[in-house]
């Protein structure tokens, strides 16, 4: 018997869609194919209803296919175990070829694929879905959050940096180098018992052991001073001579300028007020074929600085001493600076021609200070000589000319120039000027420089006869314009390569500066429990020069007084401008203008504001003028005079008057203006001024000791017997320093 294929037929309208389902290749025997007919007629209701009434072909006999069905119509109950049996069977085979499927068909399938449901069983194909778009994108995504997560944890690692630790810096920038937050600084500070601000300032230990801590290398910057020092070591190559550096010192009106005018036959001595050298002067002659540079310092004694200033520049120093004067104050402290700076000294006895002039004398004078004479068997060169009839000027030219060779002076011409300032001011129409002695190296136009914490480019070089020149060799006074800025006297001048250079190491030097001024300052015991009624004159000093400037802040600060002292609130150069009006306006300054004049806005400003402007060209004016106005704040001398006491006896009330005090006078007088005070028991009860003096009833104006009166006080009413009226006079007395 031929073994036919029975078909099933199954019609009906189920909701979903059936598709056609092909028999697999590995079809057996018992291999049932299950085909749908279509039949858009039937009318929509139950799926088994429909079901039912449909015929189904009966197996042919012979098939070994072994079935519970009935050989009959089937029953509803009859269909589903086959739908049943086929779900089985085709579930079996679709978890075989599950098994089969590579890692990633078996990671993208999904357990509600593996169960078989009428529409799975009856459609084409029955193999596993592929993954949706979805499930491949939220793939990828764990994917790569899983390796961002292994790049944090490499990124988590701590990174160690170089960080550069300046010799003080802020916690914010300090913070910011090592890339931390400001915060976790300022806790680990407070941890340590140290509380900081944001903005304070660490010295570089502190930050050095901070950048360790945190896991970092500290690496301490150079200081600017130590970069420039290294700088200027670097300039000492090809020596040759230079021209000496000699300072003229000597006590005031010995004659210095005088001697320096006749050398360099100009007057100097009438263009300054009084006669008084009031600034370092600078002058280049040539005696011999052979260059002398000279600097003129002031003998008055507030110009200390100044002098020690001249003679920590100098090579050699001239001391000046009058012979007719003898050796004074000013003259001790130029030997004493002297022979700080380890300098030769050359004396130079002036006035011989006077007749009442001892040389001798001067010489015995100044073995006290240890300066022999070489005839008298020292080594020190003392030229006796007359600047008003100019004689022996030779004699000391020679004697300096032969110290400077003992002292075998030389530099380098060829490096970039080096020198130090002597003065600065603020010209009008050119700016700031600084007059600076070069040292080493030739200064030249264009150069850019450093000088202190200005810097600037050289637009011009004056030498001192007032002439414009390209270039100036060592040992050689001039002037330079082009500095940003006012310079410091005695700052020292440093040529470098370029713009960036020079401004850099200026801002460097500016933070050192500041850093110095430690924002951690405390008031210490002494401020803190100090006098605060002291009264202060409040000042502000406007100077040609920045050594004048210089000169009067240090003699009022040897001002000294208990009850008032000076307090400079601006001391700067130039004319007074606007600004200076109002400060003093606004803190009840002194304005004093030295050598200077002010603006006319300033003028009508302090005429509007009534402010005065005190000037003055000779600075002693100066200081006697700052005594007046402290002794102004000085409180008067209050002497006061017991003239009469009373006591008390009896006490009575009068109608129009109050109570009155009846009293006997046991010493003295009492007036009707007396001013008296009550004391009762030995304390001081109440003070005022009589009020009517009685005698008899009648009203009189003064009472002698041993009379009886009524008194009474004005303001006052509660006496007691036994009470003692005191009647004294008060008189005050003006005080100055």
């Amino acid at each position: 018997m031929e073994n036919k294929k029975t078909k099933l037929t199954i019609s009906g309208n189920p909701k979903k869609s059936l598709k056609k389902i092909n028999t697999p290749k590995t079809q057996g025997k018992k291999t049932v194919i299950i085909d749908r007919q279509s039949n858009r007629s039937a009318p929509k209701g139950n799926f088994y209803k429909s079901f039912n009434n449909k015929s189904i072909s009966n197996f042919k006999k012979g098939s070994n296919f072994k079935t519970n069905l009935a050989p009959k119509t089937l029953t509803s109950s009859s269909d589903f175990e086959r739908r049943k049996l086929a779900e089985q069977r085709a579930t079996k085979r679709l978890k075989d070829d599950t098994e089969n499927k590579e890692k990633k068909t078996k990671l993208g399938t999904k357990k509600r694929e593996l169960k078989l449901t009428v529409s799975r069983a009856l459609s084409d194909e029955i193999e596993t879905r592929e993954r949706s778009l979805a499930s491949v994108k939220r793939a990828r995504q764990k994917e790569l959050k899983n390796a961002n997560k292994e790049n944090n944890k490499e990124n988590l690692k701590p990174v160690k940096r170089d960080i550069n630790i300046p010799e003080a810096i802020t916690v914010r920038e300090l913070a910011n180098r090592m890339a931390e937050q400001s915060s976790n600084v300022i806790k680990f500070l407070f941890g340590m018992g140290v509380t900081v601000t944001i903005n304070q300032t660490l010295a570089a230990d502190t930050a050095e052991y901070l950048v360790k801590e945190f896991g970092h290398n500290p690496i301490r910057e150079e200081k600017a001073e130590e970069i420039i020092q290294k700088i200027k070591a670097s300039r000492t190559e090809n020596l040759k001579n230079r021209a000496p550096i000699v300072t003229v010192m000597g006590h005031v009106d010995h004659g210095k300028t005088s001697v320096l005018d006749v050398l360099r036959s100009a007057n100097v001595v009438s263009g300054e007020f009084g006669g008084i050298t009031q600034h370092i002067g600078a002058y280049q002659i040539e005696s011999q074929s052979n260059k002398l540079t000279f600097i003129d310092t002031p003998g008055h004694a507030a110009f200390t600085e100044m002098r020690a200033r001249g003679s920590k520049l100098t090579d050699i120093v001239v001391l000046v001493v009058a012979a007719d004067d003898g050796v004074k104050p000013q003259t001790v402290e130029s030997i004493k600076h002297a022979k700080a700076a380890n300098v030769p000294i050359v004396v130079a006895i002036n006035k011989c021609d006077l007749p009442e002039a001892d040389p001798q004398k001067i010489k015995n004078q100044l073995l006290e200070h240890e300066l022999i004479a070489e005839d008298l068997s020292g080594d020190t060169l003392m030229v006796e000589i007359s600047a008003k009839n100019k004689s022996n000027l030779e004699k000391l030219v020679e004697a300096i000319i032969l110290q400077a060779e003992i002292l075998d002076l030389k530099t380098d011409f060829e490096s970039k120039a080096t020198g130090i300032v002597l003065e600065s001011k603020i010209d009008t129409g050119r700016g700031p000027v600084a007059t600076i002695i070069v040292t080493t190296g030739t200064l030249k136009k264009g150069d850019f420089f450093v000088s202190g914490l200005r810097w600037g480019k050289v637009r011009a070089i004056i030498n001192d006869k007032g002439k414009d020149i390209n270039e100036a060799a060592p040992s050689t006074p001039v002037e330079i314009l082009g500095i940003n800025g006012a310079a410091k006297s005695g700052d020292d001048f440093i040529v470098l390569d370029n713009e960036k250079e020079a401004k850099t190491l200026s801002e460097n030097r500016a933070e050192e500066n500041n850093d110095k001024k430690n924002p951690l300052t405390f008031v210490t015991q002494d401020s803190a429990f100090s006098d605060k009624s002291t009264e202060e004159l409040n000042l502000i000093i406007k100077s040609d020069v920045h050594g004048s400037s210089e000169a009067i802040k240090n003699a009022i600060s040897q001002i000294k007084h208990d009850e008032v002292k000076p307090k400079i609130i601006l001391a700067d150069i130039g004319m007074v401008t606007e600004t200076d009006v109002t400060l003093a306006k606004a803190s009840k300054a002194v304005l004093i203008a030295f050598n200077v004049k002010p603006s006319k806005e300033a003028k009508k400003l302090a005429e509007n504001e009534n402010i005065k402007i005190s000037a003055y060209n000779i600075i002693y004016e100066v200081l006697d003028y700052i005594k007046q106005r402290m002794s102004g704040l000085l409180t008067p001398d209050v002497k006061e005079t017991i003239t009469g006491t009373a006591q008390i006896l009896e006490i009575f009330k009068v109608s129009g008057a109050g109570k009155v005090a009846g009293s006997k006078i046991t010493d003295g007088e009492i007036s009707s203006v007396s001013e008296v005070r009550i004391i009762r028991d030995g304390t001081i009860i109440y003070t005022g001024k009589v009020g009517t003096l009685f005698r008899e009833k009648n009203q009189v104006k003064l009472v002698s000791s041993g009379q009886e009166c009524g008194i009474t006080v004005k303001d006052y009413m509660d006496f007691q017997k036994n009470d003692v009226i005191e009647a004294f006079s008060t008189s005050s007395t003006e005080r100055s320093i």
